[in-house]
C-alpha cells in the first residue's frame, strides 16, 4: 500500500519543495509575486529555474515544457530538453530564467478567430507562477499564459487570471465595509465535478463514429439501459475500480485533490470529484484530470469518453462548477455567520451573485455552449438551456421577508431589516440538491450544472468572476460614499432582491411549464450554440469586459469567431463521418441482409410450394423499404453538405445553415439506421450495439 501523504503531490514543484530548496529571499520574492502579482526580478527567476531544473531531473525528467491552453479547449505542449553542447562533444545540463518566464510556440495553426495570420507565426507564453509546475511523461510542465506579439490572449488561461484579480480587488472593497481590514486577498474557488463514461477498447476500436467524433452517430436503444437505476451508486466493477485506484495515484502524484468518485446514472458512467481549490488551480487540475483519464483507461484495455453525449437515449455527462469565494483569511463568504453582521454580509454578497447571473445570464450560457453540450441541455438529464437560480424555500422566504419588511419565524417573530441585531441567524444549509436548475445554491457555493463533461472550466468561470466583480463595484460604491452605512445597505439589498427576483426558481426546471413561465418573466431561452453566441459581443458585454480589462473588443469578437467556426467543424466532421458509415458499412450489410432473407424465402417455397413465408416477406418488405429511405436520407445529407461547403458567408450563417439543415437531415439519416438495426440480424450489422457497448466493461 502507497503512502498516500508521501505519494501526494511527489512530482509537483510545490511550495514545500520551494520552501525547502530556494535560498530563503529567492522564496520570499516568488511568494511575493505569487500572492501579490509582483514583478519577478530576472536574477530570482534565474535560481528559481536552476532549483527547478535540478528536482525535474531528481526526478527522472529530461525534457521541460511551456504547458498552456489554447482556444481548442485542451492543453499543448513543444518539448525541449536540458541538454546544452559543451567542450569535447559532450552536453550538460541547463535551464535559465528566460526559458523559465517565456517561450515562443508557433500560434498560427491554433484557433485564433482573426487575432493572427498565417504567416505571423509567433506566440509567446508566458509563466504562471501561481500554478505549481510539475511532472508529466518525464518532463518539467511549466503552466503558463499563452498571448500574441500584440498582447492579446489566444489562451484560456489569461483571461482567467485577469478576471481573478478583478473580482478580488472589488470583493475587498466590500469585506472592509464590514470591518475586515486583515483580508488582504479575495479568491475564488472551485470544485469541478467530472462525469465520464468507460468502454472496452475493442468495442470502441470497431465504432468509426466513436473515433472521429467522441459520440455514436447511430445506435438503437438496448432493451436494458438505465430504467431501474441499478448502475447509480452501485457496486464499482472491478475492472473499474482498479482503473479508478490508478487514476487516483497517478492525479495525487501531480497534486490534484481527487477525493469521490462513484458509479454515475447510465451504464458505463462515472463521476470524479475533486476537493476545492483556487480557481486557477481547479482549472489546470481538471485538464490534466482528463488527460489522465483517457490515458489510464488505455493502460486498463478500455477508452474513456468525455463528449456530453455519447450514446443517444442515455443521460449524457457534465461537469459541475462549484464556485465560492473565500478570503485569505479562511471566511467564505457566501457561507451564513453567526452573527447578524456577518449575516448582512453574507446577504450583500449573495445579492451580488443573483443581481449578476440575472444581469449576465448570456454569458452564462455562452460559456458552456459548443455542438456537443447542445444535445444534453434541456434533455430532461440536465438543466435546461434557461439559466435560473435555485435558493431553496427556506433561503427564498427570507429574501422574500428582506424585500417586503415583514416577519419571518426563525425561532421567533422579527422584522427583517439588514444590518441591525434583530437580523436573525440563518439556517446553515436546509437546501435540497435541486438537480434540474442551471445555477444551485448549496449551502456555501454555487453549483453551476450547465457545463459539459469535456468544456474547460476557465471560461465559465471567468464569467462568473467579472459579473460578480462588476456587481461588487456597483455596490461597494454606493455604501463606500454612504453617510448612514445600514440604511443604505438594507435599502440596496432590498432593491436587488426586487429587481432581480425573476432569475430565482425553486421548482422543477424539466418541466415544460417553466419555460413558459421563464418566458414570462423575460428571461432568456438559448436553445442552441447559434442562437446564443451573438450575445457575446452585444455591446453591454463588450463594456462588461473592457472595463474590467478582462477582454478587449478584438479578443471577444476572435472568441465568438472561434466558436462559430468550431460548432460548424465539429457538425461537419459527425455529418461527413455518418456518409462514411452508411456508404461503406451499413448499405452494404442491410442489402446483403435482404439479399440472404429473398433467398431464404425462395429456397423454401422451391422446396415446399405451398409453404406459407408471410413473416419472412414482411421482413423483407420492412428491410427494403428502410433501406430506400436510408438511401434516400443519405442523399438529402450529401447535398446539404455539398451547400454547406459552397457557402461564402460568415461564420454565424454557416453555424445557422448546419443548425437547421444538416443536424435535420442527420437526425433523419439516424432514425432510419436505428430502424434497419433493430430488424437485421445481430451478427450482420457492421458494428457493436449500444448494449454491447455500454455493458462492455465487466
Amino acid at each position: 500500500m502507497r503512502n498516500i501523504p508521501e505519494l501526494f503531490g511527489s512530482m509537483v514543484f510545490n511550495d514545500e519543495v520551494m520552501q525547502e530548496r530556494l535560498p530563503q529571499e529567492t522564496y520570499q520574492a516568488l511568494r511575493r509575486t505569487m500572492q501579490n502579482g509582483k514583478h519577478l526580478d530576472p536574477n530570482v527567476a534565474s535560481v528559481v529555474a536552476n532549483v527547478m531544473k535540478d528536482w525535474a531531473i531528481e526526478k527522472g525528467a529530461t525534457h521541460y515544457t511551456h504547458w498552456f491552453q489554447p482556444m481548442t479547449g485542451i492543453t499543448a505542449e513543444k518539448h525541449d530538453s536540458f541538454i546544452t553542447p559543451a567542450e569535447g562533444g559532450r552536453v550538460i545540463m541547463e535551464f535559465s530564467g528566460k526559458e523559465l518566464i517565456k517561450g515562443e510556440p508557433d500560434a498560427s495553426s491554433f484557433p485564433n478567430g482573426g487575432l493572427r495570420s498565417t504567416f505571423e507565426a509567433r506566440g509567446y507564453t508566458a509563466w504562471d507562477p501561481t500554478s505549481y509546475a510539475f511532472i508529466k511523461d518525464e518532463t518539467l510542465c511549466i503552466p503558463t499564459a499563452f498571448c500574441s506579439f500584440g498582447g492579446e490572449a489566444l489562451d484560456e488561461k489569461t483571461p482567467l487570471l485577469r478576471s481573478m484579480e478583478v473580482v478580488s480587488k472589488q470583493a475587498l472593497r466590500v469585506v472592509r465595509l464590514f470591518g475586515n481590514e486583515d483580508v488582504t486577498m479575495v479568491r475564488t474557488t472551485v470544485g469541478p465535478e467530472q462525469e465520464y463514461f468507460l468502454i472496452d477498447k475493442a468495442m470502441y476500436d470497431r465504432r468509426k463514429d466513436l473515433i472521429n467524433t467522441g459520440r455514436t452517430l447511430f445506435g438503437a436503444r438496448p432493451s436494458k439501459g438505465q430504467e431501474l437505476d441499478d448502475h447509480y451508486f452501485g457496486a464499482i466493477k472491478s475492472r473499474v475500480s482498479a482503473y479508478m485506484r490508478d487514476l487516483d495515484e497517478e492525479l495525487w502524484k501531480l497534486g490534484v485533490l481527487s477525493k469521490t468518485e462513484h458509479n454515475e446514472a447510465a451504464p458505463a458512467q462515472h463521476e470524479m470529484a475533486p476537493i476545492f481549490t483556487t480557481t486557477n488551480i481547479a482549472a489546470d487540475h481538471n485538464q490534466l484530470a482528463m488527460e489522465l483519464m483517457k490515458k489510464v483507461a488505455a493502460r486498463h484495455g478500455m477508452v474513456c469518453l468525455l463528449h456530453e453525449k455519447p450514446f443517444a437515449g442515455v443521460n449524457g455527462s457534465g461537469k459541475h462548477n462549484n464556485w465560492s469565494l473565500s478570503t485569505d483569511t479562511g471566511v467564505n463568504l457566501l457561507e451564513p455567520g453567526e452573527t447578524p453582521h456577518q449575516n448582512a454580509q453574507f446577504l450583500l454578497f449573495l445579492c451580488a451573485v443573483i443581481r449578476a447571473v440575472d444581469e449576465y445570464q448570456d454569458l452564462l450560457r455562452i460559456s458552456v455552449a459548443g455542438a456537443g453540450n447542445d444535445h444534453r441541455l434541456g434533455a430532461a438529464e440536465a438543466p435546461p438551456a434557461v439559466v435560473s437560480i435555485f435558493l431553496g424555500d427556506e433561503l427564498t422566504a427570507i429574501l422574500e421577508a428582506i424585500e417586503q419588511g415583514t416577519a419571518y419565524d426563525a425561532n421567533e417573530k422579527v422584522i427583517m431589516k439588514v444590518g441591525v441585531h434583530t437580523l436573525p441567524r440563518f439556517p446553515k444549509d436546509t437546501t435540497d440538491r435541486n438537480r434540474t436548475s442551471p445555477f444551485a445554491f448549496t449551502g456555501n457555493k454555487f453549483e453551476f450544472r450547465m457545463l459539459g463533461s469535456s468544456k474547460s472550466v476557465s471560461g465559465p468561470n471567468v464569467v462568473l468572476n467579472t459579473a460578480v466583480a462588476s456587481v461588487l463595484d456597483d455596490f461597494a460604491t454606493q455604501l463606500e460614499g454612504a453617510e448612514d452605512f445600514q440604511a443604505a445597505l438594507d435599502t440596496l439589498i432590498r432593491r436587488t432582491i426586487k429587481e432581480h427576483k425573476r432569475i430565482i426558481f425553486n421548482g422543477n426546471g424539466y418541466d415544460d411549464a417553466w419555460l413558459q413561465e421563464a418566458a414570462h418573466r423575460g428571461l432568456l431561452n438559448l436553445p442552441t450554440t447559434p442562437d446564443c453566441l451573438p450575445y457575446l459581443v452585444h455591446e453591454k458585454n463588450v463594456a462588461l469586459y473592457e472595463k474590467y480589462r478582462v477582454y478587449n473588443a478584438t479578443e471577444l469578437r476572435s472568441r465568438y469567431e472561434v466558436n462559430l467556426e468550431t460548432y460548424a467543424k465539429v457538425l461537419h466532421i459527425e455529418a461527413h463521418t455518418m456518409v462514411s458509415m452508411t456508404q461503406k458499412d451499413i448499405v452494404p450489410a442491410v442489402v446483403r441482409y435482404g439479399r440472404e432473407l429473398a433467398e431464404t424465402i425462395v429456397a423454401k417455397k422451391a422446396a415446399i410450394a405451398t409453404l406459407d413465408c408471410a413473416a419472412e416477406e414482411e421482413l423483407l418488405t420492412r428491410v427494403h423499404t428502410l433501406t430506400g429511405t436510408l438511401c434516400q436520407n443519405l442523399q438529402t445529407l450529401r447535398d446539404r453538405l455539398a451547400a454547406a461547403d459552397a457557402l461564402t458567408g460568415d461564420g454565424q450563417m454557416v453555424a445557422n445553415f448546419y443548425r437547421d439543415e444538416i443536424i435535420p437531415a442527420m437526425e433523419a439519416l439516424r432514425q432510419a439506421a436505428d430502424g434497419l438495426e433493430v430488424l437485421v440480424a445481430k451478427d450482420r450489422w457492421p458494428f457493436p450495439s449500444y448494449g454491447d457497448i455500454l455493458f462492455s466493461v465487466r
